[in-house]
């Protein structure tokens, strides 16, 4: 229990008895007799409230609290300390609930450290000038005003009757002036035992209920558990934006707070913010004062032989908005400026790197690209190669824990996903134990709601990074939005300073070719993804010419024929090195010396391998770095399931895709045959279907959409296709779909 941390008789010490309501009084002696303490502690605490403190009270209450089902425990009275602002010197930390604030927000004082300021009775009281001048500060003239100078007797209190409502502000400042110091010639002579009231929000003439009430402008901070002199110094730290303040004539200050709420709701909202910064501060108030209705004690009147006087006029912050965002900006967290002169001598140390001479640790980095890309996979064999300590494509990486958050793949997908990109980079996996997955498919939040559940299972995992593929399953708002943009990558940012770690995540490329595109103008949505990063690498796919993929298929063979040839035989002597490079050679070499059986088998083996090398997809990385130099573009092959550098330079001159003019697009077709335009409607329709609809099965009209073409045409490239069946509206993949639409 979080009672059993701390010393309790110290914790008390920053609490008042006089500062709490008798619930709060009643459950710290509860809290202390369960966790062992004599009775005598509870009675010498309460003392420090003598204006509610009776003898042998506490030995009273102490009996009856034997045997109570749910004890209370000695948190309460931690919690009641914290709530009153207090700070543990050294906190040995506790269990958080998801309701629990991990911020003071809203403290502006140290109540422990506020010096007490003292009320300045009147020196020459004019009581109708203080009036006039009460009136003239809350109302309009034409604004009617509810005051109260007749009461009953009750249970042995006097209580105010509904008093009046029917004089405006200007009428009755008007009469004041005209009164010669008899105020009870205007509104009605008062008991001078029990003193007068006033309502401080305008009322319509009609009554003096809630309903009445014709503009919301204040709100009364009242507070009678604790000194005067202690109120009117935090009334004061606090900056309240005070219309009015008020001695009551007895052990309180009435502080009329400007409000200016729209309506009732507003006010209602606005008051509960008020009295909660109240409270955090040390200003335990009367919570029944949020009616805008409610009373308040008149200035220019007598109360028992003491003056209800006016104290000051216009105090604090000039309206609630600036009151309110005084209050937001104190907790803002931010470090002061700081004199470059101060540090030039001793700068602090740079992060060191994750991805040399890409990406520091604790730094953001995204990976762009389009459908087809591989970025999952990317982002697998980047984990792999944290975990192991080896290169991620040309880069090295600093070895260390990685968490991989999946939003995409099933469970069993994910983690075979990661056996084969191992196998595929011919790595033995001694450093699983690197490697923590988090698999969220059909669970994942919205990211401002997914941060906080992240922080809390990595924070004491020593991750180096954490890598989330991809972020439009997590994105909240609009993604063309900037601002709103700009507060979803702060959630990065807060994930980033809480775990000291690096974040990584992948976003894709806008629709349409993006050869002629910036790099960082390529990501889908606002420029806010490329420009937020510490680093961003932008994947572009490069269209392979007939001639680069003959002479992919060349090398595949080759090397299919090597490999078989060194299985069975003893043979390099035989070939040239230019007869090794050559595919026609390899292949009649192997004719003349393979038997039957095994020429059949080598043929079955190098025409899979002719397939795999028309499969193969050929890209180019491009970087926009913040902490490093800008580095070559790296071209790479992706060899399903693994990317692979080109190292002998076969891309290194090809364009991408640009946007070509009409004209020039229609030229181009025509030069292709038949068969390249149905692979380009195939490749195009697959494309579409991946990504029509942020990866989920799209209907037919997001694929035409995605074309810029009708649906008609869809449906015809559907049938074309072969591998898609469109079932009420949406296109299926065959294997899954039911009753294909007739």
């Amino acid at each position: 229990m979080e009672g059993n941390q701390y010393d309790l008789l110290e914790v008390l010490e920053y609490i008042e008895p006089a500062e709490l309501d008798y619930q709060d009084w009643v459950n710290v002696g509860m809290a202390l007799q369960q966790e062992g303490y004599h009775v005598s502690v509870w009675d010498d605490w309460s003392r420090r409230d003598p204006a509610r403190y009776h003898a042998g009270e506490c030995k009273r209450k102490w009996e009856s609290f034997r045997g109570t089902a749910k004890p209370v425990t000695g948190g309460t009275i931690v919690q009641l300390a914290r709530e009153h602002g207090w700070v543990p010197s050294r906190d040995p930390g506790r269990a958080l609930d998801w309701g629990d604030a991990i911020s003071r927000e809203g403290i502006v004082v140290d109540k422990n450290w506020v010096e007490e300021k003292e009320l300045e009775q009147p020196k020459n009281w004019d009581p109708v000038r203080d009036l006039i001048r009460y009136l003239e500060t809350l109302f309009d003239s034409t604004e009617n005003v509810g005051y109260v100078t007749t009461c009953f007797e009750k249970d042995g209190k006097y209580m105010p009757t509904k008093g009046n409502w029917d004089r405006t502000a200007g009428q009755l400042i008007e009469q004041l002036s005209r009164c010669n110091g008899d105020i009870g010639s205007v509104l009605g002579d008062y008991n001078p035992k029990v003193g007068a009231w006033i309502r401080f929000n305008p009322l319509d003439g009609n009554g003096c209920k809630n309903d009445n009430v014709t503009d919301f402008r204040y709100a009364l901070v009242e507070s009678d558990s604790m000194a005067i002199e202690r109120q009117n110094a935090l009334i004061r730290e606090l900056e309240l934006p005070v219309a009015c303040l008020v001695y009551s004539g007895k052990k309180s200050l009435h502080a009329i707070v400007r409000i200016d709420a729209g309506n009732y709701a507003e006010y209602r909202q606005r008051v509960d913010y008020l009295y909660d910064i109240c409270r955090k501060n040390g200003l335990e108030i009367d919570k029944q004062n949020r009616n805008p209705s409610r009373l308040s004690r008149m200035p220019g009147v007598t109360r028992d032989g003491q003056k209800q006087f006016l104290v000051d006029t216009n105090i604090g912050k000039e309206s609630w908005n600036e009151w309110k965002e005084w209050i937001e900006s104190i907790n803002d967290d931010l470090p002061d400026p700081e004199s470059l002169q101060d540090v030039w001598e001793r700068l602090p140390e740079l992060s060191p790197p994750l991805i040399d001479g890409v990406l520091r640790q604790g730094h953001k980095m995204l990976l762009a690209g389009p459908s087809k890309a591989g970025k999952s996979f990317a982002l697998i064999e980047l984990c792999i190669a944290i975990a192991e300590g080896r290169k991620w494509l040309s880069w090295d990486c600093t070895q260390g824990k990685v968490m991989y958050v999946n939003l995409e793949l099933d469970r069993a997908s994910c983690l075979h996903r990661f056996k084969d990109v191992y196998h595929a980079m011919g790595l033995r996996p001694e450093h699983l134990s690197n490697i923590d997955i988090w698999n969220l498919r059909g669970k994942s939040r919205p990211m401002d709601k997914l941060a906080p559940m992240l922080i809390r299972r990595a924070s004491k995992k020593n991750y180096i990074a954490v890598i989330i593929d991809p972020i439009y399953k997590v994105i909240t708002g609009d993604e063309n939005s900037a601002d709103q943009m700009a507060n979803f990558c702060n959630q990065f940012d807060m994930v980033c300073t809480e775990l000291g770690v690096a974040v990584i995540y992948c976003h894709h490329h806008s629709k349409g070719a993006q050869g002629g595109k910036k790099s960082m103008d390529r990501a889908s949505g606002s420029g806010v993804f490329a420009r937020d990063p510490d680093a961003m690498l932008d994947m572009i796919e490069l269209e392979l010419s007939e001639d680069v993929l003959k002479q992919e298929e060349n090398k595949t063979v080759c090397a299919a024929c090597r490999q078989y040839l060194d299985a069975h035989f003893k043979w390099q002597d035989d070939l040239s090195q230019d007869d090794l490079c050559s595919s026609y050679q390899m292949l009649n070499y192997c004719e003349n010396q393979l038997d039957r059986w095994q020429w059949e088998n080598l043929k079955r083996i190098t025409e899979a391998a002719k397939n795999r090398a028309r499969a193969v997809t050929a890209w180019r990385i491009e970087g926009t770095l913040r902490e490093f130099p800008k580095f070559p573009a790296v071209n790479l092959w992706f060899d399903y399931p693994c990317h692979r550098l080109d190292d002998v330079g076969t891309l290194g001159d090809i364009q991408p895709e640009t946007e070509l003019p009409p004209w020039k697009k229609g030229a181009a077709k025509n030069k292709k045959s038949a068969a390249d335009r149905k692979e380009e409607r195939r490749r195009a329709l697959e494309e579409a279907v991946e990504n029509g609809n942020f990866g989920e099965e799209p209907a037919v009209k997001d694929v035409a959409d995605y074309l810029g073409i009708a649906e008609r045409s869809v449906r015809d490239r559907v049938k074309e296709h072969g591998g898609y069946v469109i079932e009420d509206g949406v296109i299926h993949k065959k294997a899954s779909a039911g009753k294909a639409e007739s």
